[in-house]
């Protein structure tokens, strides 16, 4: 079982935004969550998620910390919601809570890059698991600055030129077979965002290679010895996504 201390070390300074449109669960979740945020924000529906979004943005200039969302809401739902705020802020850290017969949005929403995913009906230690991580990342997100420029710095000494395709650790070439350098150009698409097996099959396609699930995760062993610690990260059962150094 969590801690409830470790989880506030991390949380207690942090905002949440709830969207739910079952009342009870909203009501006893946002209780269970304002134990740990320092602000807690609950709505009802996707529109007033996205209205209550814009408003906290104008009213603190920041964003959320984090973003839990059902998947099934009225007006907007929670694939449509996650677009719309990905369209604002792209490095959002966003979890969506899923029922079983959610299964057609989850490849919509892998493909924007959603950050974790919470089965329903809600075991609670599962989603403050998620909330834990999320938590720690909110110290690692990338900026906007991070995301549109040409080099993903990975740590103080390694950076991925995306230009020309190249791992630079102190200036110097780190040798990268041709598979892996396909991989590190999807994942420095978008950094941060999560990358499926299905997307990653696709790119090699398009790049006249193939590259099937069992291989990818020996790329993926592979790649990661000579890439910083932490910086590749696998989402079991999801996919894979660069976390870049927030370090100068």
């Amino acid at each position: 079982m969590l801690n409830s201390k470790e989880i506030l070390k991390y949380t207690k300074n942090l905002s949440i935004l709830f969207a739910e449109d079952h009342d009870d669960l909203r009501q006893s979740t946002t209780e269970i969550l304002k134990n740990f945020f320092k602000r807690v924000d609950s709505v009802s529906d996707g529109k007033s998620a996205l209205l209550k979004y814009k408003e906290y943005q104008e009213e603190t200039s920041s964003y959320y910390d984090i973003v839990l969302s059902d998947i099934q809401m009225p007006n907007i739902n929670g694939v449509e919601l996650t677009s719309k705020i990905y369209d604002i802020n792209p490095s959002q850290l966003l979890i969506i809570l899923s029922a079983h017969d959610d299964a057609k949005h989850l490849l919509p929403l892998i493909n924007l890059g959603i950050e974790q995913f919470v089965k329903k009906p809600i075991d609670y230690q599962e989603l403050l698991r998620a909330l834990l991580n999320s938590s720690k990342k909110a110290q690692q997100i990338p900026t906007t600055e991070q995301l549109a420029s040409p080099k993903v710095q990975l740590s103080t000494n390694m950076v991925f030129d995306k230009v020309n395709s190249a791992l630079l650790e102190d200036g110097k070439i780190v040798y990268l077979t041709k598979y892996e350098i396909i991989f590190m150009q999807l994942l420095s698409t978008k950094v941060g965002k999560i990358y499926s097996n299905e997307d990653i099959a696709k790119k090699y396609e398009e790049s006249e290679e193939s590259l099937d699930i069992q291989n990818i995760r020996k790329l993926v062993s592979k790649l990661r010895k000579k890439l910083p610690v932490n910086s590749l990260e696998s989402i079991y059962g999801v996919g894979y996504r660069i976390i870049p150094s927030t370090q100068e």
